[in-house]
């Protein structure tokens, strides 16, 4: 079973802005797998889950997740971290297209993942979408209303 936290572990490095490396980052995922953003309400199944560090490596080419805690419980992997980086290029979203804003994010998220012999077989990621949004000066902070 701490097999399956390297296979995490691998995951997250091969998604980093300066070292992406997609097929490394699909390899991590059993055939039929599929990850789900919970926030934006969006799956991505086969050769399409490469999307998912892509897209945000396209949008934050110096993008980084700092991990917190990694747990393990069975074969379920929960992993708290932060998603950092600068907005420099443009991000796809439920709402469209954002361009580039030049501003920096630091964004809390939970990552839950089921795995089956050493593979993702599915992953869920609960960022917080609303203070991404803040961040990057899409939406008003809390305090400026």
């Amino acid at each position: 079973m701490s097999d399956n936290i390297s296979t995490i572990r691998e995951l997250y490095a091969a998604a980093e802005g300066d070292r992406l490396d997609l097929a490394k980052f699909l390899s991590c995922f059993a055939k039929d797998a599929y990850v789900r953003n919970v926030p934006a309400e969006t799956e991505f199944r086969g050769e399409d889950i490469t999307l998912v560090a892509s897209g945000m490596a396209d949008a934050f080419p110096d993008i980084h997740r700092e991990i917190f805690d990694i747990y393990r419980m069975g074969n379920a992997v929960v992993v708290e971290l932060a998603i950092r980086g600068t907005h420099k290029g443009a991000l796809e979203t439920a709402g469209g297209t954002v361009s580039a804003t030049g501003r920096a994010i630091d964004v809390p998220c939970c990552d839950v993942f089921q795995m089956e012999d050493g593979k993702v077989i599915s992953f869920h990621c609960y960022n917080a979408a609303t203070l991404l949004l803040q961040q990057l000066g899409l939406t008003e902070s809390p305090q400026a209303a």
